[in-house]
Parts: C-alpha cells; structure tokens; sequence
C-alpha cells in the first residue's frame, strides 16, 4: 500500500492559528507519527509525505506528487478554526463522490477509529470541493482534528500524548481499511513494574527519588488515560515474568504495596513520554531514526553478545532502561557499544575500568577518553549523548547530566544512524552503516533463537 501523507500548509503558510499554536507545527507533528507508528510496526507500506519540514508546499505540488508517484491513497492532516467557539472533529472527501463509492467507505472506516480516541466532539463526515480532493486521481481523504483556536482542543492538541493518539487513530483506520499486517515482532513481550501513577509529576518524582534510595532504579513515563495525564513511576522492564515479580517483591518491600505489572508487546506503542509545548519540526531522516522504541529484549541482547564474547559483563538493561526513559532507541544504542568497544572485548584504546561504551572523548593513545564510576553511569553517559544529537530538546531531569561531552554537541544535528557519520567517527564513512550492520544481525540471532529463548523462560 502505498500512503500519501500531506500535512497541510507549512513554511510562509502557518495555517490557523490560535493559543499560541500554528496549525502547520501541530498537523506535522501528527503526520511524523503517523509515519513512524506504520514504518515500525507494520509490514508492506510505503509513505511519501508532502513536506518532511517547515516548508512551502503549493496545493498543485502536493497533488502532482501524489499522482505522479501513483499512491493508493492521499490523507490530508489539518486541524480548523472559527471564531474561538467551535470546536470538534470532522473529515471530508470530494462533493462529487456517491456514499456508496470507495473512498466514502474509507472514510466510513477512518471516521470510526479516529473518533474512538480523538476526545474531541463528532462534526460529522462531509463532502467538499478542496484542491487536494479534486486534483487527487486515488481516494483521498482530509481530517480536521479539533479547532486550534478553541482553548479546550487546543489543551489537547499541545500535549505530544495527545498528538500521538490521534495518529494511532489515524491508524488505526488505515489499518482496517487496507487489511495492513503487523509486522513480526523480534523482541517478544516485556514485563514493566508500575511503582505509582500520579496527576502531578512532583509526586512522581518523590516516589522514584524513594526507590531509587533503596537501590531501586525507576524514571517516570507519561500515558494519556481518558484525557488525562499520569505521571507513572517505572522500576524496571523484564521479558522474564518471574524477575518481574522479584522485582515487583523488592518494590512492594520499599513500601509501594499498590505497585503492578503491565504487560507490552515490544514494539507496541503506548503513549509519548515529550514533554514539550509545541511540536517543532525538524528534517526527515533517512534510514534508523536515533529516537525511538526499543524492540529487543536484554536477555537477548545479553545472549547475542555472549556468544561472541563470553566473559562480556551484562549491560543491556542499562540501554534498555535508558532508551525508554529518554526515547532512544536503546537496542542499536546497545549495538554501537558493541562496536566501539569489540563486543566488550575493549581491544582498542579505552580501557574495561572506563566503563565508557561509546568511546566518549577518546581521541588516541594520549587521550582514551571520558571514565565513568559505574557501568551504569556509562550507558547514562551513551544514551544521554545520542539524546544531545538527535533531539533539540531539554534534557529532562529526573537523572543527572553526566555526559562531560553533552553541551559540545550541535543539538539536532543527526536524527539518524548514519547521521552520525563524520560527527562521533570522524571521517567517519560506513560508521552509522556498522552498528546498523551489528543491530541487523542481533535480529537475526533472535528470530533465530526466539523460540528457544521462550521455551527457557517457561521452564526457569
């Protein structure tokens, strides 16, 4: 299936406006996520989007594009704006459509499944004679997701949490509507230990500080419950059930007796732990995006390097950890490491006692880089300096700034894997390519032994 995605407006173009918001950031936003939920997790799709940035599109560009590119389907994302005090969702296809075509039962589908998370009171579905409607020689659809200049969907609209369950509504229709199949899943189910759920992040922070006191490790995650947001206390993530009630028993002894266990495919999505305001745009990746979910296991991260290294120390659960609660992907984070350091066998210049994975600082014999006190602190080290490149984001605060080479980093200045050639390897050519190259093969070794892994956890 091929999916014209047109996030409308854009550059000079702000489209509406209201609340301090500009209608081109927040339908980016939402088409970016569209984007990476159906990339990452479903099989056979392929997207074009109209603009991957701020930038001015025209209306002929867009369709012209589309048509030449011969989609299957073209789906405008805007959001509306009256005088302050309408406010809902609506959609449209083109007024010279029967409701019996198939476009008007595409949009039958997308109209359900957005409307069953969106929030946001039903307008209706609708006929127009817009550009993008009319110029389109495949069924084309154009949602309005709320009223940016009405305060209330405008709340909603600002919170990334949001913005993430319209695209999954978003979808989730799409998903009906072409019979998309997931794709496989490598990495199989994770187990995450729920210390508390909170409406003020001040008490999150609290009860994290409380376990973290105790030897626990926990951060705080956002999820978006019928539009309202928690602040939920997270003290570890297993594929194991068992240790996942260990360490359930260790957080209930802490004293968090209402502590619980949430189960998740690897790979599901469940919600946007951004913290910002507003959606900023930034240019579309090619390849790996830096950011994202984490899809393998330790256990399988920790097996895959265990075979090649058998004394390796086991540091997968620091990447992963990290990776969730700074929205890196800490699967090829893991892989890097794995790189830089020979598979733990440290045969280049930084030494094992560094407990520096990612050869932060290192320059030559003279110079063997940044040391870090603990394994740990190491990984915190990693993942926080991958965040300094692929996001322009504040550093969020619940774990301390320990990366000595953080504020040397062009914030931004690589989104993906290969983005980093020239920047952490200098010249740098083919490095992006060799941690994919590595990551590409841990898949692999886990298809191949997930079966065996599974068996093993059942008997332990």
């Amino acid at each position: 299936m091929k999916l014209y995605l047109d996030p409308g407006h854009g550059g000079t173009d702000p489209g509406a406006q209201g609340n301090g918001l500009d209608e081109k950031h927040i339908v980016l936003d939402i088409a970016r996520r569209i984007r990476n939920i159906l990339t990452d997790e479903y099989e056979n799709v392929t997207i074009r989007m109209s603009r991957t940035d701020d930038r001015t599109v025209s209306l002929n560009q867009r369709t012209n594009d589309a048509n030449e590119w011969g989609a299957d389907y073209y789906l405008s994302i805007h959001c509306n704006a009256f005088n302050g005090s309408a406010n809902g969702y609506e959609d449209y296809i083109h007024s010279s459509l029967s409701d019996s075509s198939q476009t008007a039962e595409y949009q039958d589908i997308m109209h359900e499944e957005i409307t069953k998370v969106n929030q946001l009171r039903d307008r209706g579905q609708k006929k127009a004679n817009f550009h993008v409607l009319r110029e389109t020689t495949m069924s084309a659809l154009l949602t309005e997701n709320g009223f940016i200049d009405n305060e209330d969907d405008a709340n909603l609209l600002r919170d990334p949490s949001y913005r993430q369950t319209v695209a999954r509504g978003h979808v989730n229709g799409l998903v009906r509507a072409f019979n998309l199949e997931r794709k496989q899943d490598p990495g199989g189910t994770l187990y995450k230990v729920i210390a508390g759920s909170f409406q003020s992040r001040d008490n999150a922070r609290s009860r994290a500080n409380v376990l973290r006191s105790r030897g626990i490790e926990a951060f705080i995650t956002t999820v978006t419950i019928s539009g309202t947001q928690w602040y939920r206390v997270q003290a570890g993530s297993f594929s194991n059930r068992q240790n996942a009630e260990r360490r359930l028993q260790e957080v209930r002894n802490a004293g968090v007796p209402d502590a619980f266990i949430v189960t998740e495919n690897v790979g599901s999505d469940n919600g946007d732990t951004d913290n910002g305001d507003s959606p900023q745009p930034d240019p579309q990746p090619t390849g790996y995006r830096i950011t994202g979910v984490t899809y393998l296991s330790p256990e399988l991260m920790n097996q895959y390097v265990r075979g090649i290294n058998g004394n390796a120390i086991e540091i997968a659960g620091y990447y992963l950890t990290f990776g969730e609660y700074y929205g890196i992907r800490g699967d090829i984070a893991f892989a890097q490491a794995m790189h830089e350091t020979d598979f733990l066998r440290f045969t280049g210049i930084v030494e094992p006692e560094q407990n520096n994975f990612c050869g932060l600082g290192a320059t030559g014999p003279d110079n063997p880089g940044a040391s870090f006190d603990t394994p740990r602190e190491g990984v915190m080290a990693h993942i926080q300096h991958l965040y300094a490149y692929a996001t322009t984001k504040p550093l969020p605060e619940d774990y301390p700034l320990v990366d000595p080479r953080f504020d040397l980093v062009t914030r931004g200045s690589a989104s993906t894997w290969t983005g980093l050639n020239g920047k952490w390897a200098v010249p740098g050519n083919g490095y992006g390519q060799s941690i994919l190259d590595i990551y590409e093969r841990m898949i692999n070794s886990s298809i191949d032994n997930l079966e065996d892994v599974r068996q093993n956890v059942r008997e332990a």
